[in-house]
């Protein structure tokens, strides 16, 4: 690798940086390049060299890998658990949903981001643990309701209790509540069985 190169990758870098906590402090359109730019300490002419313009900056901003897990060898009633852990781990790791999740409450952009993200990754991974196949959508919305709600919760909004909480007491709440998203029966299934 060049030193051109390791720069370039280095600027793109800093440049992203920078676009995330500025979309997510700001919003996406009060959020300027120019903006974007000082916070980097670059030119703003090279934020459009290397993007062309904000809307192609914010979508690179907001690609997030959720990085799912493989949960073919942990043992079904394990799920949850397992997977609750491992979102915890990956929103403190990289704060880019975190800058998406801000953004996507008042723009379109990027709230349609944030459908084609769980669209494309938490429908396939969801596919792979459900019982029923025609339940998928519904059990993936489910998940995201409470995987971005715990998200809202703890890192955007920062309510107190939630933050509170070590990893192990998000997981041993929230997890159960996952569980059942994944495998657990319908509610009109529950709800015949209790009559």
């Amino acid at each position: 690798m060049t030193a051109g190169v390791r720069r370039s990758d280095a600027t793109r870098a800093t440049i992203l940086a920078a676009a995330r906590e500025r979309f997510a402090a700001d919003g996406y359109e009060r959020a300027t390049i120019r903006a974007i730019a000082a916070d980097a300490k670059i030119d703003p002419s090279m934020v459009m060299r290397y993007y062309g313009n904000k809307e192609k900056l914010f979508a690179a901003a907001a690609a997030f890998e959720l990085e799912l897990p493989d949960l073919s060898t942990v043992p079904r009633e394990r799920l949850g658990t397992t997977l609750t852990r491992h979102l915890v781990d990956r929103w403190e790791r990289d704060d880019t949903l975190m800058a998406l999740l801000r953004v996507a409450i008042t723009n379109d952009t990027a709230a349609e981001r944030m459908r084609e993200i769980f669209g494309a990754q938490v429908a396939p991974f969801v596919a792979g643990v459900t019982p029923d196949p025609a339940e998928v959508p519904v059990r993936a919305g489910l998940l995201a309701t409470q995987a971005l709600g715990l998200a809202l919760c703890r890192y955007a909004l920062k309510l107190p209790p939630v933050v509170a909480m070590s990893r192990d007491e998000l997981v041993a709440w929230i997890g159960p509540a996952i569980q059942h998203t994944l495998t657990g029966p319908p509610a009109d299934a529950a709800v015949a069985s209790e009559h």
